[in-house]
């Protein structure tokens, strides 16, 4: 075996790469992790600096892991803020960590990437890689967001503390149609979604779906404009550019629907942006430059429904928080993320946090699933 430490994507073999990604996962590609470097939407600017993890076995990618070493808390959408300042107040640096992830994106997916049956001989060299640029950065902690609950399993049998928190996903009960999903729905939040539906087409507004093949040089600057406007009008950091907008939907193709949204007047005012895998469609951003009712509902929920249903889907995630998804379809929906920190005390501490974290999460859960929309539980 032969490991390196990469401070940038290109150094690996897309095909390679992209061979230990499972379920064609669209964040975990070697084109769409890459694009992300070659904008500078990561790097010092942003605080999200590359440390990859590459197993070679006779020249032959086994394993690997996208790995970034954080000098801030954003993007990452697993809040450690308090940790951070306990350990400001104590006179010790939080910063760097390591964090594995996919900038931006509070999606699920493969952390570890392994050959398929070598999980338990491979997972050992990644994280001992994990643990040496640890040691050689001289890094707080180590977290590992958003992985699969198999990769969570084995990382708490190895001391890792694992944290919980909640998504709403929409799950396709082998819908035919979008009347059948709304067949299942009791018929207050029924008539309630048929009502946001008519809102927008009684408004005029058409809407376009297009894909990374059909959507054009300025439909992504379009989206670029809309993007970055949300972010500046809510306090945020716009990270992403329409030079990676523009790279990213080459390359990954049909893997990519962007919404976009024209008035009356037939200028562009909205759009979402989704990806698929080859189970799950991921809703990852919108913006607007003029409100109209029930718009981004349809925008980003039911057309993002509608699609599963049409490419047989299994599971919409339409990205962090959200209660009001509930109504709409969404149903509370575990995730899991897993740490390490370096100072004993602190470990500690955390793991008491934690036990306690997932009793809240729990109940929250339990709270929010009394008011799902389903005529059944």
């Amino acid at each position: 075996m032969q490991i390196q430490i990469l401070d940038h994507l290109d150094a690996i073999p897309a095909a390679q790469w992209n061979a230990l990604v499972q379920d064609n996962n669209p964040f975990l590609r070697h084109e769409f992790l890459a694009a992300l470097e070659h904008h500078g939407c990561v790097g010092e600017a942003f605080g999200w600096l590359p440390r990859h993890i590459a197993v070679y076995e006779h020249d032959v990618l086994v394993a690997a892991m996208p790995l970034y070493e954080k000098y801030n808390t954003y993007g990452e959408f697993v809040f450690d803020h308090a940790w951070a300042q306990a350990y400001e107040r104590e006179g010790m640096k939080y910063f760097p960590k390591l964090v594995s992830a996919i900038p931006y994106t509070p999606a699920s997916g493969q952390r570890l990437l392994v050959q398929t049956g070598r999980e338990a001989e491979l997972f050992p060299y990644l994280l001992s890689a994990v643990m040496q640029v640890a040691e050689a950065l001289q890094c707080s902690s180590f977290h590992c967001l958003f992985s699969p609950a198999d990769q969570l399993e084995w990382l708490a049998a190895q001391g890792l503390t694992v944290r919980h928190d909640c998504q709403f996903h929409w799950r396709n009960a082998d819908y035919h149609s979008f009347d059948d999903f709304l067949a299942a729905l009791t018929s207050k939040k029924r008539k309630n979604i048929k009502q946001e539906r008519r809102k927008v087409v009684d408004a005029g507004v058409n809407l376009r779906l297009l894909n990374g093949n059909t959507a054009t040089a300025d439909d992504w600057a379009r989206f670029a404009f809309f993007y970055q406007h949300t972010f500046e009008s809510k306090w945020g950091i716009p990270t992403m550019n329409v030079g990676f907008f523009r790279e990213m939907a080459t390359a990954l193709g049909e893997q990519v629907l962007l919404i976009l949204a024209d008035n009356r007047e037939g200028e562009c005012i909205a759009g979402s942006l989704m990806f698929a895998s080859a189970t799950r469609l991921y809703g990852r951003h919108w913006g607007c430059t003029q409100d109209i009712d029930s718009l981004h509902f349809e925008a980003c929920y039911y057309q993002g429904i509608e699609h599963c249903i049409r490419q047989g889907l299994q599971v919409f995630e339409p990205g962090a928080q959200g209660e009001h998804k509930i109504p709409r379809g969404f149903i509370p929906t575990l995730t899991r993320s897993a740490h390490w920190l370096r100072e004993e005390t602190f470990r500690q501490a955390v793991a008491r946090h934690a036990e306690y974290e997932k009793g809240s999460v729990a109940d929250y859960m339990r709270s929010a699933s009394e008011h799902l929309p389903y005529r059944e539980p």
